[in-house]
């Protein structure tokens, strides 16, 4: 029994799908809340109209909370930009989710009628889990760059947080599967599929392309309410048995795209669940591929990228970038090895090396300051949330002078506020 528990939920294994979660935890979260603090009046003011959740809460704790000052309500609403900002890229990413989790529960509590649905509590229990280790910042985060590890993406852990989520999704399945036939309005009784394409409550059903072709077949629809019910109650055993889990996985992509494109549903459909699918792929199969991928690029012409080794800040912005590197798509050349810096390309000189980071495609094309840090937000995952700053129409304007001062004025983002010891400046 010891050995069954600790290779289900013990033993040590790659975290790197959880650094994705995440990411998706972090946008359900904003979706959910941020629309509420454009509305402030009508929402978490004393002038909103509130409704309490008094079975989550004791009647002190809501005493107190609804005592909050609207000057105190618009900090919680600052504290929570920042830790869900903060949680979102991954810094300080336990103590960020944990605070983040404190306003999630501060304004549930405050007004229980802005969050009130199901998707609510599972969005909570959710990021309650996220908060348990800090293995979520182990890849995809600016904890990562700061660790500064190149194989932090399959960095061993405990598989028990992996597998609380795995459990938590394959329940949530079952369970809804499990109300449609043994609550009232039992699915294989009645068809409310059938009610929904004639009379669906506001805000529930879209004007999707075959809504009308399903509201002439009430055959039809029970037929897609039994397939929606076998669906939901066979997830659980499909997803954990190994020979069917990609097939479960793909099928339950195809469930939730499916309910996105005909119901108006939470955002837990949209980012959530998708993103907990994916939980169930084995680290060591999604490791061997990237490592696999790696050893792919290292053999094969890759792009170069030129820089100064004897600058600590140069360096320093190196390393992050080896970090990021995930599928090993980047040679890292240190100009201040070569004789000739024109053997690297012939229209590279030593000044414009030591002045700025370049990258020179497998084409023999060369780009230089910001265009070369463009060119790698295509190239590393990690980069890619920064592709709509850096093509904001006026970037390839002011981008270049931006990056012009920080690289003339590099020494003062190095860690020690100097670096006159390895020529950042001459």
């Amino acid at each position: 029994m010891t050995d069954l528990w600790h290779k289900l939920f013990l033993q040590e294994r790659a975290s790197l799908g959880l650094g994705l979660f995440r990411i998706a935890v972090a946008l359900t979260t904003g979706f959910h809340v941020l629309p509420g603090f454009f509305h402030l009046d009508d929402t978490y003011y004393h002038t909103a109209f509130k409704t309490h959740d008094t079975i989550s809460y004791t009647p002190q704790f809501l005493e107190l909370v609804q005592r909050s000052p609207d000057g105190l309500v618009l900090a919680f609403v600052v504290l929570f930009c920042v830790s869900w900002f903060f949680f979102l890229i991954g810094l300080f990413t336990q103590f960020s989710g944990i605070v983040l989790l404190a306003c999630c529960y501060y304004f549930h509590a405050l007004n229980e009628f802005v969050a009130g649905a199901l998707s609510w509590y599972i969005l909570v229990v959710t990021l309650f889990q996220m908060c348990l280790t800090p293995y979520p910042g182990d890849y995809f985060s600016v904890d990562c760059l700061r660790r500064g590890s190149p194989d932090a993406y399959k960095t061993p852990r405990p598989f028990f947080l992996q597998r609380l989520l795995q459990m938590q999704i394959a329940l949530i399945y079952f369970y809804t599967g499990l109300i449609k036939v043994s609550a009232e309005g039992n699915w294989l009784r009645d068809n409310p599929v059938y009610d929904l394409m004639h009379t669906p409550p506001e805000g529930v059903t879209k004007f999707f392309l075959l809504r009308d072709f399903f509201a002439g077949h009430p055959g039809l629809c029970y037929a897609v309410g039994v397939l929606i019910i076998a669906i939901e109650l066979s997830m659980p055993f499909l997803l954990f048995c190994r020979r069917t889990r990609v097939s479960a996985i793909t099928l339950g992509f195809v469930f939730h795209v499916t309910l996105i494109l005909t119901l108006d549903v939470p955002a837990v459909f949209f980012f959530l669940f998708p993103a907990q699918l994916l939980l169930f792929l084995r680290p060591e199969d999604v490791v061997r591929w990237i490592d696999q991928k790696r050893r792919f690029n290292q053999s094969a012409d890759a792009a170069r990228l030129v820089y100064d080794g004897r600058c600590g800040f140069c360096r320093a912005s190196v390393d992050k970038l080896k970090v990021m590197d995930l599928f090993a798509v980047l040679k890292f050349v240190d100009y201040q090895t070569w004789g000739s810096v024109s053997q690297i390309h012939p229209r590279l000189t030593r000044d414009a090396a030591h002045s700025q980071l370049h990258l020179v495609e497998p084409d023999g094309t060369l780009y230089g300051g910001f265009f070369a840090f463009r060119r790698l937000c295509w190239t590393l995952p990690m980069l890619w949330p920064l592709l709509p700053f850096v093509y904001f129409p006026g970037a390839g304007v002011a981008g270049p002078v931006i990056y012009r001062w920080i690289a003339r004025n590099r020494y003062l983002f190095h860690d020690r506020k100097v670096c006159r010891d390895n020529a950042c400046f001459r």
